[in-house]
């Protein structure tokens, strides 16, 4: 029998739904192939099923979850084959096309926000925090993708982030140091502090398929 997630208090009860349930889905505690009834959902969360709903329709587009007809909702898990196969070729192609873009426009302001973010890396790996690592992980990627400024490329970042996300936040805890994730994303910066577009984009080629990594 898994352990009951969290109650919800407050407002916002449909992003405190699917935030609670996405973290259970990343972090196994709710198991690919799982079905989540409703009225069991709603009543171990206390949110009223209009909430609910939304969250479960907002975790199906983001790839979490899945609806069969006459079967209910399902959870879907992010196997190593999708990994490597689909989400890695995916953000290769986005990022390097990313980068292309964003380069030019990347002065010591943008650079010194990605120096934020790493650092706020570095506390979280020093802390031990694979989940605040995996949120700054992501939020490192979001950033090349923003200062891009292609809205096609963000579109597509956008539909494909929150299952990046759910492996980042998987296999956190499996890396031998999470200061190695740190170092992955120190010889990134150092890349795009050149300028140099092949530079960079071979930066992005390592990070991407460098596995375990992110």
């Amino acid at each position: 029998m898994r352990a009951p997630l969290p109650r919800i208090n407050g407002d916002s009860r449909r992003h405190q739904a699917a935030q609670i349930l996405r973290e259970a889905i990343v972090t196994g505690q709710l198991k690919p192939g799982d079905r989540l009834r409703e009225l069991e959902l709603s009543e171990q969360l206390q949110v009223s099923r209009g909430p609910l709903r939304e969250a479960l329709r907002q975790l199906e587009q983001e790839g979490l979850l899945i609806s069969y007809p006459y079967r209910g909702t399902e959870v879907l898990g992010v196997t190593q084959e999708e990994i490597e196969e689909i989400l890695i070729p995916i953000r290769m192609t986005l990022e390097r096309f990313a980068v292309r873009h964003a380069l030019p426009t990347m002065g010591e302001e943008e650079l010194a926000d990605l120096e934020g973010i790493v650092d706020d890396m570095r506390r979280a790996a020093s802390d031990g925090d694979g989940r605040a690592l995996s949120d700054a992980d992501i939020q490192f990627h979001d950033r090349i993708i923003e200062q891009a400024d292609q809205p096609h490329c963000r579109q597509i970042w956008d539909m494909i982030q929150p299952r990046v996300w759910a492996y980042f936040r998987r296999d956190a805890d499996t890396h031998a140091s999470l200061d190695e994730v740190v170092a992955q994303h120190e010889k990134y910066l150092e890349a795009l502090r050149t300028g140099d577009l092949e530079t960079a984009l071979a930066a992005v080629d390592q990070h991407l398929t460098d596995i375990p990594g992110s």
